[in-house]
């Protein structure tokens, strides 16, 4: 039968809804199917699929559902999306690179267990090439659109997938997270998405991006969606290396954790909606405050270290180690800003000892989190903003950058983590926080997100709001808690830093200051002695640099950090920039970039522009990236 002419599909495709459906016979798989193919030909200037929906590639999935047992197959007729650099038997693998592809005969591990419970496999889906990015842009296949507005990003390195179930075009789809492509997606795109511990789930048919870190996941409308998705695929795999027995605690054993942290120091907030993105997470850390479980503001450091590892740090050489061989044999191939971050990985300055001493840090940081965390949750914001799709060409790595800046700790610390909705920080701007729990403790992530606001099945939240006088003294009291923490960081002692780039005020890197708890001081300028390149980085930075005899006054910005958080800060900031003194126009010197004399080679002199904003129009034409389309 065929009701797709005269039937009113939800928008939204949810698995208690097309059960419903096929129990009262409204609509059969077929009849689902069909409509998902006219959907995702509608969308298709949305670049969502790299192997869009065809009936010809579904039709046997379809047809094998009549030698199933309803009753044996807890997904049976649900569609599901797939993101193209996980195997599905018998259509391309692209990680989002043509000459990369290939064509699997069998199935990976997750996408085979999903298929043994009745879920139809309806197409592969867009994704940040080589999954490197948050952005959803780094693809020779096209941007893809944000769900809800077009010109804002979708999110990486998952967008495809995210979107496809944003736009009623999959019930749930398979992701990927390493640094955390299986949240960001959903913060942007008003969905939940869940990053099981590592190992729980096999990984066995994914194209390695970081091997020892990454993580299938999966993006749905609800919490109870991507539940029984994780009861399917979770389980041992003896073929898969990175697999672990890790069991979740079933429903009458889930605990509530015994307090839910959340950062002391002030967030760094950006993008064009940064405020909006602010004050959500202020009415998210009420909300928070209101559930009757413990609430705790504490020091994140620890998780802005770890993420600084990611890709400051020689993790970066593990995606040369599974990826370098096909770049340096097929030039040109791969998109230019990912080629340039891959590349990252061959750097010398990664070798054996520098990992090591990585890995022994990164031991002490676990601990450290295991310590802090025991069987608590922490509770960040998903992403401290968004970009429109524009803003993210002009500044590709730092955009990115930003948009990592609370997830990319998460897997390194081997943490479970679930991304949920948490309102909307503007008109189909929707807002989410991340759950976050030690490796195994997924049940505290489930307990939480259903008392913080049931997002089952896009129900509304079950917690009712106490009374409006309440809701005002909690958030009193929240504020003068935040007003403590921010005293006691301006308690520490501090030192001035000069930033003269994209650290400044409204410029990508301004999150980086925020993080390592910096407050603007004033604008200034150096002494008349200085020179100012425009390095040949991508992004392009400038390079501030001293000269014997002559040079000019180049404006800047003077910040101050505490002087805890400024080792950490320093150490992360990539060559052939550094900290050292630079000296103000009123002969004080303070710590400040500079930038090494051998980049001045091949570099720009800007001098001339007096300073990084004035010549930042001039260079608008060059800071986009080639092919980026």
């Amino acid at each position: 039968m065929s009701t797709t002419t005269t039937f009113e599909f939800a928008d939204n495709l949810t698995i208690d809804w097309l059960k419903a459906q096929y129990a009262s016979r409204a609509l059969s798989p077929r009849d689902v199917v069909l409509e998902i193919i006219r959907r995702a030909d509608g969308d298709r200037d949305m670049n969502i699929w790299i192997s869009p929906p065809t009936l010809a590639a579904i039709e046997p999935y379809l047809e094998r559902l009549d030698a199933l047992d309803r009753g044996q197959a807890p997904l049976w007729g649900i569609p599901f999306a797939v993101k193209d650099n996980i195997d599905v038997a018998d259509l391309p693998t692209t990680s989002g690179c043509a000459d990369f592809a290939y064509v699997p005969s069998e199935d990976a591990t997750a996408v085979r267990r999903l298929i043994e419970a009745g879920a139809v496999p309806v197409g592969k889906t867009n994704l940040d090439q080589f999954a490197t990015g948050l952005v959803g842009m780094r693809s020779p296949y096209g941007e893809t659109h944000n769900a809800l507005r077009p010109e804002l990003i979708s999110g990486g390195s998952s967008s495809g997938s995210a979107v496809a179930v944003a736009r009623g075009q999959a019930a749930f789809a398979l992701g990927t997270d390493t640094a955390g492509s299986g949240r960001v997606p959903a913060a942007l795109n008003g969905l939940v998405g869940w990053k099981p511990s590592l190992g729980a789930w096999p990984v066995k048919g994914l194209v390695p991006a970081c091997e020892s870190l990454d993580c299938i996941t999966v993006f749905a409308h609800g919490l109870d969606d991507v539940l029984l998705v994780d009861r399917t695929v979770r389980g041992f795999e003896p073929d898969d290396p990175w697999s672990r027995d890790i069991p979740v605690r079933p429903a009458p054993e889930r605990r509530l954790p015994s307090k839910a942290y959340l950062p002391r120091e002030p967030l760094a907030f950006y993008g064009p909606f940064a405020e909006r993105y602010r004050l959500a997470w202020d009415r998210a850390q009420a909300q928070l405050g209101q559930l009757g479980i413990p609430v705790e503001y504490v020091d994140t450091a620890l998780f802005d270290e770890a993420a600084a590892l990611l890709y400051e740090g020689p993790w970066v050489a593990e995606r040369w180690a599974a990826l370098g061989e096909f770049v340096e044999s097929h030039p040109g191939s791969a998109f230019p800003v990912t080629e340039g971050i891959l590349r990252t990985g061959a750097d010398p300055a990664h070798h054996a000892a520098a990992m090591f001493r990585a890995m022994h840090r990164l031991q002490a940081l676990k601990r450290q989190a295991q310590r802090l965390l025991g069987d608590g949750v922490l509770v960040m914001p998903t992403a401290g903003g968004t970009w429109t799709r524009e803003e993210a060409r002009q500044e590709p790595v730092a955009a990115n950058r930003a948009m990592g800046l609370y997830t990319n700790h998460c897997n390194l610390l081997d943490l479970c983590a679930v991304a949920v909705p948490a309102g909307d920080a503007g008109d189909r701007l929707p807002f989410g926080i991340t759950l976050f729990a030690l490796s195994g403790q997924e049940d505290l992530l489930v307990r939480l997100a259903d008392l913080y606001g049931d997002t089952r099945s896009g129900a509304q939240a079950q917690v009712q709001a106490p009374a409006q006088a309440q809701v005002q003294a909690q958030a009193q009291k929240q504020t003068q808690s935040q007003a403590q923490a921010q005293a006691h960081t301006q308690a520490e002692p501090t030192t001035l830093v000069a930033v003269c780039g994209l650290h400044m005020r409204g410029l990508p890197l301004e999150p980086q200051m925020l993080a390592h708890g910096a407050r603007f001081v004033r604008e200034d300028r150096t002494a008349a002695k200085y020179k100012l390149i425009r390095l040949a980085t991508q992004p392009a930075k400038p390079g501030l640099l001293k000269q014997a005899a002559g040079g000019a006054a180049i404006e800047l910005e003077l910040w101050e950090m505490p002087l805890g958080r400024f080792g950490a800060f320093a150490a992360a900031i990539p060559a052939p920039l550094g900290i050292g003194k630079v000296e103000l126009a009123d002969g004080t010197e303070v710590p400040g970039f500079i930038c090494e004399g051998r980049a001045e080679r091949e570099a720009e002199d800007i001098t001339a522009f007096g300073g990084w904003r004035a010549a930042m129009p001039s260079l608008e034409a060059s800071l986009s990236v080639p092919g980026d389309r």
